[in-house]
């Protein structure tokens, strides 16, 4: 149920916009019936008003079997559990999607990215698409560093390019309105603001007009299909919604998930996060910068959580650099004498 007062006609809207496109879905309502005729072919599950009894109801269907996944506009997702949105692009109506959205698949920022966009991939893998691409955020290089490491010892990974001059599969804001790969990775809190400003623009945010959700939920070990949608998602959003996570189920959506996980796995990816875990603890070497020289050159692509960082393996090398932020984000800024050498220095330590 849905609790705007308009909600539960939303909800019939779209469970019958949802079963006119597949004949073969059931939308199985759940809570207190409405007064009225249901639309045809749809079932309900009566329960209270309550939420535990709402939550209670849902569960109990999907343990026995009466109900294949769910859509809810809640659900406590234990850590580890997030779900992967999907969004139609504006730029080209193509869809994206957004892993992830809600839950959260780790504590740690660099984790979760790596974790999301394994999960990201399965759940299109589900529905049978694959490209992908990290957005431009803190953590994005080292991920994407993570992922091309793991693709050199056999993951297949299909990593999208951007639309910009220079490619590559860090992703831009126009990368994102125009759909340049299939699955964007972020993290949860930034996936779920996108999710909202994609879904609910054209109406200010009151009311969201397009896309399918905030996705099915996936995680190590876990078996359940349940989606999420707003109290803001409209009949259009819910339908799809509901579309989705029948496109999920059918699927197989958790098979797919372990299998995904366990390439991964292969791969190295326990290396990795280990690898991410190890270098947040590290401490910082007290180093002292060489004398300053004119800085006409820039090196780009470091991740902005490791710009002191690079900046201070370099003064070691007795190379002057300084940390900055340029337009298309982190640089460090030194002499272009020293261009090649720096290059060299940080690409064998890991920052380029």
């Amino acid at each position: 149920g849905v609790q705007r007062p308009d909600g539960i006609a939303e909800f019939l809207a779209a469970a019958s916009a949802a079963m006119s496109a597949d004949p073969a879905l059931t939308v199985v309502g759940v809570g207190p019936k409405p007064s009225g005729i249901l639309p045809q072919g749809m079932d309900w599950i009566e329960t209270g008003c309550e939420g535990p009894e709402l939550a209670s109801g849902m569960e109990n269907a999907l343990s026995q079997g009466r109900i294949h996944g769910a859509v809810a506009l809640h659900y406590p997702f234990p850590l580890g559990v997030t779900t992967v949105g999907r969004v139609l692009t504006p730029g080209t109506g193509k869809p994206l999607f957004m892993a992830s959205c809600t839950g959260m698949s780790a504590a740690h920022r660099q984790e979760a990215m790596l974790r999301n966009a394994i999960l990201g991939v399965a759940v299109a893998k589900a529905l049978g698409i694959t490209s992908v691409g990290v957005l431009n955020l803190d953590a994005a290089p080292q991920v994407l560093r993570a992922l091309n490491r793991m693709a050199e010892k056999g993951y297949p990974l299909n990593l999208g390019q951007s639309v910009r001059g220079d490619g590559g599969s860090l992703l831009r804001g126009n990368d994102l309105l125009c759909g340049a790969v299939d699955v964007c990775v972020a993290d949860t809190l930034t996936g779920n603001v996108l999710m909202k400003v994609f879904s609910a623009f054209t109406s200010g945010g009151s009311y969201e007009t397009s896309g399918w959700g905030y996705g099915p939920s996936v995680g190590e070990g876990w078996d359940k299909v349940v989606s999420i949608v707003s109290r803001a998602s409209g009949a259009p959003v819910i339908a799809n919604a509901l579309a989705y996570t029948a496109a999920a189920v059918r699927g197989r959506l958790p098979a797919v998930v372990a299998e995904e996980i366990r390439l991964a796995k292969a791969a190295g990816m326990d290396d990795e996060l280990a690898a991410f875990s190890k270098a947040a603890a590290a401490p910082r070497d007290e180093v002292q910068a060489p004398p300053a020289v004119p800085t006409d050159e820039e090196i780009h692509g470091i991740d902005v959580l490791d710009l002191e960082l690079a900046v201070r393996c370099l003064w070691k090398e007795n190379i002057y650099a300084e940390a900055a932020m340029g337009c298309t984000g982190p640089v460090v800024k030194l002499a272009g004498s020293s261009l090649d050498k720096a290059r060299a220095v940080l690409t064998a330590s890991g920052y380029l």
